[in-house]
C-alpha cells in the first residue's frame, strides 16, 4: 500500500510529501458531474456504490495519496431527528432550527449503523475497491461547527443565533453539544469499524470563536471526542487511526487548538505554515495550506507557492499538503493534476 500518508501523519520520515485534497471529488470534475447528473446531492450520498466511486474518481484522475469519503457532514444531523435538505441556491436547510428546550428534546443520539448504514457500507466498498491502494480517510463534523447548522437552520454569516444561545442560554448550548458529541463519537468509531484508516474533523467555522470563547465552548468536545477514540482504540487493541482536526481561520487559534491531542492539524491559508508549526510546537505534523484560489494561477505561479509552502513545512515534525479549504468548483481540472504532481516531484528532490 503506498502508506506515505499515514506515515506522515505519525510524524515519521516519508521519501516526498503526500498530497490530498479538501472536496477532491466534486463539481470541478466532469467524472463527479457525470454522476451528479443522474441523482441529487443527498441521494449520492445515500448510495454506496454511487458514492464509493466519486470516492476513487480523484484517485485515478490526480493521483493523490489519500482517498476520503464522499458524505458531508450533515448525515449525522439528519440522523438525529432534523430534516435536511439541499436547495442549489441556499446551501443545506435544517429544519426545524433547535434552539429551545423543545427542539433540542426531539433529537436522539442515533445508531449509526442503524441510521446511518449506508455511509459504513460505502466505506465497505472501498476499502475493497482501493485495494490498499491508498489510505481512506473519514470524517465528521466537529461538534461547534454542526451544532452552527443546526441552531441557524443552515449556514449563516454572523451566527446570530448561535452566539445567543452561548451567552443567553449556556445550558440549553451545553446540552446539545453534549448530544452532538456523543453522536459524532459514535459514527467515527463506526467510521473506523467499516475501515476508515484515518479520520478527520471538520470545525469549518471554529475560526469565529475569540481564543477564550472557543477554548470554552468548542475545543473540550474536540478534545473529549479524541480522547475517546483513544481509549477506545486501545481497549480493542486496533492499533493508531491517525485523527486530523482542521480549523478554519486557524491563525487566531493555534494556542488553543494544540492541546486537543490530535495526530495532525489542518491550517488554512490565512498564515504561513511555519509561523503555524512554530506555535503548534516542535513535535506538530501540519496539513495545508494553499489558498484554493492560487490554483487559477498559471503553472509557474502554482509552482511558486508549492515551493514556498514545502519550505515553510520543512520546520514541522510532518507535513501533508492540501488546500487550506475545499477546491473550488469552476478550478482548471488541469491544474489541480500538476499540482499534485509538482507537490510529488519538488518534495522529493
Amino acid at each position: 500500500m503506498n502508506d506515505v500518508f499515514l506515515k506522515a501523519c505519525r510524524g515519521e520520515a516519508v521519501p516526498y510529501t503526500p498530497v490530498w485534497i479538501m472536496r477532491q471529488a466534486g463539481r470541478y470534475l466532469q467524472q463527479y458531474q457525470a454522476v451528479r447528473r443522474k441523482v441529487d446531492f443527498l441521494t449520492l450520498c445515500k448510495t454506496p456504490e454511487l458514492a464509493a466511486e466519486v470516492t476513487i474518481q480523484p484517485v485515478d484522475i490526480l493521483g493523490v495519496d489519500a482517498a476520503i469519503l464522499f458524505s458531508d457532514i450533515l448525515i449525522p444531523v439528519e440522523a438525529m431527528g432534523m430534516e435536511l435538505e439541499f436547495i442549489d441556491s441556499r446551501g443545506p436547510v435544517l429544519s426545524p432550527p433547535v434552539r429551545d428546550e423543545d427542539s433540542l428534546n426531539r433529537l436522539s443520539v442515533p445508531d449509526p449503523e442503524e441510521k446511518t448504514g449506508f455511509v459504513m457500507q460505502t466505506i465497505r466498498i472501498l476499502r475493497k475497491e482501493l485495494q490498499d491502494r491508498v489510505p481512506l480517510i473519514g470524517f465528521s463534523g466537529a461538534p461547534f461547527t454542526t451544532a452552527t447548522y443546526m441552531i441557524e437552520g443552515g449556514t449563516s454569516k454572523n451566527f446570530l443565533n448561535t452566539k445567543k444561545m452561548i451567552f443567553r442560554s449556556p445550558e440549553l448550548y451545553a446540552a446539545l453539544m453534549e448530544k452532538i458529541t456523543r453522536t459524532i463519537t459514535a459514527y467515527l468509531k463506526a467510521q473506523i469499524e467499516a475501515g476508515a484508516q484515518a479520520v478527520q474533523l471538520f470545525d469549518t467555522w471554529g475560526g469565529i470563536f475569540s481564543p477564550a470563547d472557543f477554548r470554552e465552548y468548542a475545543l473540550p468536545y474536540v478534545t473529549g471526542i479524541i480522547s475517546e477514540l483513544r481509549g477506545w482504540l486501545e481497549s480493542r487493541n486496533a492499533g493508531h487511526v491517525p485523527v486530523i482536526y482542521y480549523v478554519g481561520e486557524t491563525g487566531g487559534l493555534l494556542e488553543e487548538i494544540r492541546s486537543c491531542g490530535a495526530d495532525v492539524y489542518g491550517i488554512d491559508w490565512r498564515i504561513n505554515l511555519d509561523d503555524a508549526a512554530r506555535r503548534l510546537g516542535s513535535d506538530a505534523v501540519v496539513q495545508g495550506n494553499l489558498d484554493p484560489a492560487a490554483l487559477f494561477l498559471p503553472r509557474h505561479g502554482i509552482e511558486g507557492r508549492v515551493r514556498d509552502i514545502l519550505g515553510r513545512a520543512s520546520s514541522a515534525r510532518g507535513h501533508i499538503f492540501n488546500l487550506g479549504h475545499g477546491v473550488l468548483p469552476e478550478t482548471p481540472p488541469e491544474n489541480v493534476i500538476a499540482l499534485v504532481e509538482m507537490v510529488h516531484h519538488l518534495s522529493g528532490e
